[in-house]
């Protein structure tokens, strides 16, 4: 039996001290992601300097970007069907079991035994903290429909800037704590302290209150509700579009992530790179800062497009000369854009889409547009080391392209940006030119906005008003003060986590 195709998202309203139970929601998040990145991170640097095998953190690396795109639409589908507290609650408690089974195997087998490639413990080990980072993915799209339910819409921009901000510290923290955790403590104290932060996590969690009743089953459901994930895209004149585009916009991305390393490291010593690194991730923290406090503008998806052509020019020219100096400012200016741009695709599916389906909608996103870098990364990385950059130190390649790129030994690296770099700025000025370009305008600027639920009643908590979408009941969120992007910092960045593995 089909299922009906959803009407446009209807007006609804949010509590009052919404966006103040939004940051804290955001807290639990940023402090239960930063944990788990934490960690894997730390599993791949332990495995690499022990073991030695390029093959091994490939395979861990690559699992984890594959199982994401896997899931994105099982994970999508039960948001929709649940409570998102509930939803953050099981994704904290999976992840607290994992680890703790890990640290069950770590104690009840030797280093040597756990780091033996051929043996199943490693690859148990391995999958068991892999297992505990993917579920945690389930909490970052049941993070994205919080958004709806708490926020007013002309806040969106704003609350998904401070979803950027946090970005940025997790990639920060990742960057060079798990470095230090796994050098001066070892493996067994890593895993120690990732166990203890879950606990903290999982418990503050419990001590929230959301306000959410309890959504409506639709009859006929299924446990990955590919039809109602369509159905709620087709719905949108031009939202297919949006996400083709930003997959796209990956693909070009997996350029990046496939040999922005190597050519760090022609420039910098290896110690000095993850330094860079983690200097240059502020640039999340500024950027997810901007949009924070400024939001994205009247049209999100032509601010989106605008970065989008910045960005191409600076993944163009940022490596047009061998400068070190060039190379570390264009990478933290490329990261300042990255979370406008990302805040901007969630704030259009947050107003456009009606909440009981964002779920489905965002984990469909996140499956197509996951799975886009990897696929380029893998396509790209042998194309350039065995045809670009042999031809780059030949006379030919050098007499051809040496008046544009200069002279050094990445100069393959840096065609290879320079070409990716253009592709983008070509096909973001082509998307202004499209009908779904002007009808997804169109559409996001007509789509109804939220209202904010006014007064409290004797008691303290803020009379809600019901609506269609099942925010209804009373909200009773602890009181907090009102947070600035500065004191709301952590999470973890699907782009950088991509990068890193």
């Amino acid at each position: 039996m089909s299922q009906p195709q959803p009407d446009a998202a209807p007006s609804r309203a949010v509590p009052a001290n919404g966006m103040r139970t939004f940051v804290h929601v955001l807290v639990n998040t940023a402090a239960a992601n930063i944990t788990t990145s934490f960690l894997w991170f730390a599993l791949t640097f332990w495995v690499y300097l022990e073991t030695k095998s390029v093959l091994a953190t490939g395979i861990i690396g690559g699992a984890y970007m594959l199982l994401l795109a896997v899931f994105g639409m099982v994970f999508g589908t039960f948001v929709d069907r649940h409570r998102k507290h509930r939803v953050m609650i099981l994704s904290g408690f999976v992840t607290l079991v994992a680890f703790l089974l890990a640290g069950g195997i770590y104690l009840s087998q030797t280093e040597a035994t756990l780091l033996d490639l051929g043996a199943p413990w490693f690859w148990l080990f391995s999958g068991i903290i892999l297992a505990g980072a993917v579920v945690e993915n389930l909490r970052n799209i049941a993070l994205s429909t919080t958004v709806t339910l708490l926020v007013p819409t002309e806040r969106h921009a704003n609350a998904n800037g401070l979803v950027g901000t946090v970005q940025g510290l997790a990639f920060l923290v990742t960057s060079v704590f798990s470095g230090f955790a796994i050098g001066f403590l070892g493996m067994g104290w890593t895993l120690v302290i990732a166990l203890v932060l879950t606990l903290a996590a999982l418990i503050h969690l419990f001590l929230l209150k959301v306000p959410e009743d309890e959504p409506a089953r639709e009859p006929g459901s299924k446990l990955v509700d590919f039809r109602g994930a369509a159905a709620a895209i087709r719905a949108v004149p031009g939202l297919f579009a949006l996400i083709l585009f930003s997959t796209f916009n990956n693909l070009v991305g997996g350029v990046y992530m496939a040999l922005m390393d190597p050519y760090g490291l022609t420039l910098f010593p290896v110690e000095w790179w993850g330094v860079v690194l983690a200097v240059s991730s502020t640039g999340f923290l500024i950027g997810g800062g901007i949009v924070a406090a400024k939001g994205l503008g009247k049209n999100p998806i032509r601010t989106m497009l605008l970065l989008v052509v910045v960005m191409g020019l600076l993944g163009s020219l940022f490596t047009i000369r061998e400068w070190w100096w060039l190379y570390a400012l264009g990478i933290w200016l490329y990261m300042m854009l990255i979370p406008a741009i990302e805040a901007a695709e969630q704030t259009v599916v947050q107003k456009v889409v009606p909440f009981e389906r964002q779920g489905r909608v965002f984990g469909a996103a996140t499956a197509i547009e996951v799975s886009a870098a990897p696929i380029t990364s893998f396509l790209i990385a042998p194309i350039a080391e065995f045809w670009i950059i042999p031809y780059m130190n030949t006379d030919a390649g050098q007499r051809t392209w040496g008046w544009l790129l200069g002279e050094g030994e990445a100069r393959g690296i840096a065609l290879v940006f320079f070409f990716s770099g253009l592709i983008m700025v070509v096909f973001a000025m082509l998307a202004f030119a499209t009908k779904s370009y002007r009808t997804l305008s169109a559409g996001y600027r007509e789509a109804p906005e939220t209202t904010v639920a006014a007064g409290e009643d004797a008691g303290g908590q803020e009379a809600v008003s019901g609506t269609a979408t099942g925010a209804g009941a009373a909200a009773d969120a602890p009181p907090i003060p009102p947070a600035s992007s500065a004191q709301v910092r952590g999470g973890v960045s699907d782009q950088g986590a991509a990068h890193r593995d």
